[in-house]
């Protein structure tokens, strides 16, 4: 069975639901039974283009029982510190600990689940829930007087485990990326690279749980960019999805497949 291409491909400009007929036949070298999967694509790609666009939160109502769909998320479940707080450091966190002039001492560890590290002549210290200062300085207060005069104890975190946000969707680099300190969703955005070319901005939803509820909630990043809307906070365990235009995925797709089959596609000029 032949194919033969009916619609030519109109440039997709920033609005989404342009699409063209035009109407000429096709040039007289095209070779329809070598380029079947190519014609297929385009009308594929054009009857998809006059859907509209894909959201994010359209599957959210579908199923209210699993996912609470709220205007302001609350505080998540975990004990998660204020944005404004150092970070705390919590099970599985990667260690460094460094005592001047005590090699023996010093070395890399990692925080277990019960939220302790073992060290010698100490023994086990409570690491989770403190700051790297109020560790050092319990450390530093356990040694001091029966084994070193005066311990120069430093604490640095080499690895996150504890509290991290998953950022998904239309992103450069999805992902699980550690949370510290004051976090809030453009800098989430912003640690996995920032958005995708085929992106929706105003289709943000952040997850989380509260109060063994799963809430979810809607942000326009374009509004908290310009100023108009408030940068909400983001908490370890939070999950970040960004929606995708579907018009512009299938335009990129598009663009991307053709010049591999080696096919000039007539394109109407804006303004004929």
């Amino acid at each position: 069975m032949t194919c033969q291409v009916k619609n030519e491909l109109a440039f997709i400009g920033s609005r989404e639901d342009n699409s063209a007929d035009s109407g000429h036949s096709p040039p007289p070298d095209w070779k329809p039974s070598s380029m079947k999967c190519a014609c297929s694509l385009l009308f594929a790609s054009m009857s998809l283009i006059l859907g509209g666009c894909t959201s994010v939160t359209s599957g959210l109502a579908g199923n209210p029982a699993a996912v609470r769909v709220t205007q302001e998320l609350g505080m998540p479940d975990s004990s998660v510190p204020e944005a404004n707080q150092a970070f705390r450091i919590g099970p599985f966190d990667g260690l460094r600990v460094d005592v001047l002039g005590v090699s023996d001492l010093s070395r890399d560890m990692t925080v277990d689940a019960s939220g302790t590290i073992a060290l010698p002549l100490i023994g086990r210290v409570v690491a989770a829930g403190r700051t790297t200062s109020e560790l050092s300085a319990d450390i530093a207060d356990r040694l001091r007087g029966r084994y070193i005069r005066d311990p120069q104890v430093t604490v640095g975190v080499t690895e996150i485990r504890s509290a991290r946000v998953t950022v998904d969707g239309a992103v450069a680099q999805p992902g699980l990326y550690p949370v510290l300190g004051n976090t809030t969703l453009v800098r989430a955005i912003a640690t996995a690279h920032g958005l995708s070319d085929i992106a929706r901005p105003d289709q943000v939803v952040v997850f989380r749980m509260v109060e063994r509820q799963q809430m979810a909630a809607l942000f326009d990043l374009r509004g908290i960019r310009e100023g108009r809307l408030a940068d909400p906070v983001i908490y370890g365990g939070d999950v970040i999805v960004v929606g995708e235009s579907r018009t512009r995925r299938l335009f990129r797709d598009l663009i991307q497949t053709l010049p591999s089959l080696g096919v000039f596609a007539p394109v109407l000029r804006s303004g004929l």
